[in-house]
């Protein structure tokens, strides 16, 4: 039993429950910020890579 592999059921049951609490105008708001959740955790994470090729660049 992982948590890494849902299906598609979970995700449909998912989808309902959210679209249940926050109602279908307020989801295009929600998906919005998490992408930009999203890509700012990625821009964090390369920057980091970058940071630590840097400093092995250095020693």
């Amino acid at each position: 039993m992982t948590i890494l592999f849902i299906g598609y059921q979970e995700i449909l049951l998912i989808a309902l429950i959210v679209l249940l609490i926050f109602g279908g105008r307020k989801i295009p708001e929600l998906m919005r910020g998490l992408g930009k959740g999203v890509k700012n955790f990625k821009d964090g994470m390369n920057g980091k890579d970058e940071e630590v090729k840097e400093e092995k660049k250095e020693e």
